[in-house]
């Protein structure tokens, strides 16, 4: 490292990247072509997507390097790449991204025996697993020791920072709420063109798993065709759910009207004209810390209807946004949402967190750690 040098050498380590969708790909394909902008030297460590190669490219200023895991479709994300990437070069900073897998372990391990400052942005969600789910609490108090070791641990909520602090019984003042940021996807929309949302179209998103609650809206969709016979639900995600909610929807009788596909973060246009045509977004998820894809249907000012539960009950202070009860019978919901497509809440403008907002915090808290350790160094 150079003490003289302005320049802020990143390595930020993630499990996946594009093309996998996912709140947390979408987070840092923002944040980091924005950091890559600013003049942050960014290297992106991930792993390679299943039956592919390692590769190191450039996009978006970005140099991203891809590693392999074991197993291959699964979601531990065993890497010991990670490792042999991070002693390769000398790095003034490592943002560890989410904190569930094996990778911002190993990543957080490895810093610790380089000496290597070091921050983490946690991005917990739920797990369709009830077991892994149930030992979640013992997995935070067996990684104690690492996120004690970073600079700063960074929620995108104040629920996901509290629940942190409380339950790691770590200092408030180590811990740093950045919310992600809502894209102004109005911006891709073809100009001065009015987007008529299609009548009573339903989209749910997010990652296609069990705890994501695509599986009420199928269920429920009968009961809102007592209300609005011309309802539709367009699942907007990818997973391992998939098959499962095709089946329920078959044996619910209501498959001709679930419609089940993913959009890459990078196909922004596509996105925006899909959101754009809703009349209604929802996720009625049991756990989110602050998800992107709400944020980016607020930023077209959507109706959105989520789950009363986790960092999802913050957005209720929005007026676009709807909570109810996360196991709220089929009828509930079907009341709930054939009343907001009938009586749509007035779209107002919000003053919502931009990327722009994200990425400037983050530069302003990597210019602090590394001004802290070139002052220790210089000492």
């Amino acid at each position: 490292m150079s003490v003289e040098s302005d320049v802020v050498k990143v390595l930020m380590v993630t499990p996946r990247y594009s093309p996998s969708v996912g709140g947390t790909e979408t987070h840092v394909y923002e944040v980091g072509r924005r950091l890559a902008e600013r003049g942050v030297a960014l290297t992106l460590l991930t792993t390679a997507p299943a039956g592919s190669a390692p590769s190191v490219e450039m996009a978006d200023g970005m140099r991203i390097i891809r590693v392999r895991a074991w197993p291959p479709r699964g979601d531990y994300f065993f890497a010991p790449g990670i490792e042999t990437v991070m002693k390769s070069e000398n790095w003034d900073l490592v943002h560890c991204q989410s904190c569930h897998t094996f990778v911002p372990i190993l990543a957080m391990r490895t810093a610790q025996k380089l000496g290597l400052p070091y921050v983490l942005t946690f991005h917990t969600g739920g797990h369709s697993s009830q077991v892994r789910t149930l030992f979640r609490g013992l997995q935070w108090r067996l990684l104690r020791p690492l996120f004690a070791g970073a600079q700063y641990l960074i929620g995108v909520s104040q629920f996901e920072a509290a629940y942190f602090c409380l339950k790691l019984g770590l200092p408030v003042k180590k811990f740093e709420v950045i919310p992600n940021g809502a894209s102004d996807l109005a911006a891709y929309l073809p100009s001065g063109e009015t987007i008529t949302p299609e009548n009573a179209l339903i989209v749910s998103v997010g990652r296609l798993e069990k705890y994501k609650g695509h599986h009420r809206l199928i269920l429920a969709l009968p009961e809102i065709h007592k209300y609005c016979p011309a309802a539709r639900l367009l699942i907007l995600g990818q997973g391992p759910y998939e098959l499962v909610l095709r089946e329920l929807a078959k044996s619910a009788g209501v498959a001709n009207f679930v419609e089940i596909r993913s959009i890459s973060p990078a196909r922004r246009a596509e996105l925006a004209m899909t959101l754009a045509r809703a009349s209604l977004v929802a996720l009625l998820s049991q756990y989110e810390a602050h998800p992107v894809s709400i944020m980016e249907a607020l930023s077209l000012r959507k109706p959105v209807l989520v789950a009363n539960t986790s960092g999802l009950s913050e957005l209720a202070r929005w007026p676009l946004v709807k909570v109810i009860p996360l196991r709220s019978s089929a009828q509930k919901i079907a009341q709930t949402v054939a009343e907001i497509l009938a009586w749509p809440p007035r779209a107002e403008d919000v003053p919502l967190p931009t990327w722009d907002d994200c990425a400037e915090r983050l530069l302003t808290l990597y210019q602090r750690v590394v001004s802290e350790r070139r002052a220790q160094c210089v000492s």
